[in-house]
């Protein structure tokens, strides 16, 4: 079952997906005001009503898109209303008000399918680490790290090419940038510091000697500190 929110400016009680209504998701409707937004209940999905005023939903759109709405926007539309539509909306799917309940439910179902597939996406998990790319932020078994934004961005292009040995001039180019004037103390440094904050666990950044450093991949079962 969805929590689905709908925004619309048709009077109340007038259903925007009349489908809606024939199916077991959460529904709540409030008005398509910007102001409404501040105190709008969490949802799954969202739907917004273009069937009356297309150029009021495509600046709501707009609003929710740049501001970074946590779920995935689809615009309620009439036959005529899809010749309006484009991709400066940013909306992420499109739907006639007068679809059925099979179709309502299955763009819900692919919307939701979409959004689970684009946070895993995000999440990179080996070794006994877990880093969230969204939020910038990692776990050592399940424990929070704190990084500065740069140990985070070094461990994580450790974690996303594991084996892998680098010498220190490709890691400044590679996490520093080539614009970066200091040396590779810099790299040995941020290092050790990384060592120390993974604990139990500092050795998953390796030492080659002569060459660089390499993140060293690992079992469950052959990590210090892990559960039992």
């Amino acid at each position: 079952m969805a929590q689905l929110l709908v925004l619309s400016s048709a009077p109340s009680g007038d259903a925007v997906l009349p489908a809606l209504e024939l199916l077991s998701h959460r529904v709540r409707q409030i008005p398509a005001e910007a102001a409404q937004l501040v105190n709008a209940p969490s949802a799954d999905i969202i739907f917004v009503d273009a069937r009356i005023d297309l150029v009021g939903a495509k600046s709501l759109c707009k609003i929710l898109s740049t501001t970074g709405a946590d779920a995935p926007l689809v615009l309620v539309v009439t036959e005529g209303g899809l010749t309006a539509v484009s991709s400066d909306w940013g909306i992420d799917d499109v739907i006639l008000g007068t679809a059925g309940p099979a179709e309502v439910d299955a763009r819900i179902r692919l919307s939701m399918g979409r959004v689970s597939k684009e946070q895993v996406s995000t999440r990179i998990q080996t070794s006994g680490i877990t880093i969230d790319e969204s939020s910038y932020s990692a776990k050592v078994h399940g424990r929070p790290l704190d990084l500065t934004y740069k140990e985070f961005q070094l461990l994580h292009f450790f974690a996303t090419h594991p084996s892998r040995v680098f010498t220190r001039e490709q890691l400044l180019s590679e996490v520093w940038g080539y614009d970066y004037f200091g040396g590779t103390r810099t790299v040995d440094v941020h290092v050790r510091r990384l060592r120390a904050k993974l604990g139990d666990l500092e050795q998953l950044i390796g030492t080659v000697r002569n060459v660089g450093y390499r993140f060293n991949v690992y079992e469950d079962e052959q990590l210090p500190g892990s559960p039992a």
